[in-house]
């Protein structure tokens, strides 16, 4: 293997490094998604707490819990994928159990957050 072929070989490794931590960039910015779609859930029973009927404004802000939890799985489903596709060199990537642990906890919250909201 000369020089070249060995300099073109870390360009290439580094390029896959820097995509996997772009993956993990990528579904940092979904899950923050989720979650400002869980704020507006909160802001919207907040601000309509007092409107009658009250079902109205809780299914309001139950389609943005919905909203959250599809964003997630389909975070979750993402990143899952193009992991397994990715081979990292020195870059230490995100295993897809972390990736599922903290999904199926963020998913938790916002059911907890609906189950909070209807009942209040």
């Amino acid at each position: 293997m000369t020089d070249t072929d060995k300099l073109a070989e870390d360009r290439t490794d580094w390029a896959e490094d820097r995509t996997v931590m772009a993956n993990e960039r990528t579904f940092a910015g979904w899950m923050r998604t989720g979650m400002a779609s869980l704020g507006i859930a909160i802001g919207l029973s907040a601000v309509f707490k007092e409107a009658e009927p009250t079902w109205v404004a809780k299914s309001v802000a139950m389609i943005f819990i919905l909203i959250a939890l599809i964003i997630f799985q389909m975070a979750r489903r993402a990143a899952c994928k193009v992991q397994t596709r990715l081979d990292s060199h020195r870059a230490e990537p995100q295993n897809t159990k972390g990736i599922t642990l903290l999904t199926a906890i963020f998913s938790t919250g916002a059911l907890a957050t609906g189950a909070i909201l209807w009942w209040l």
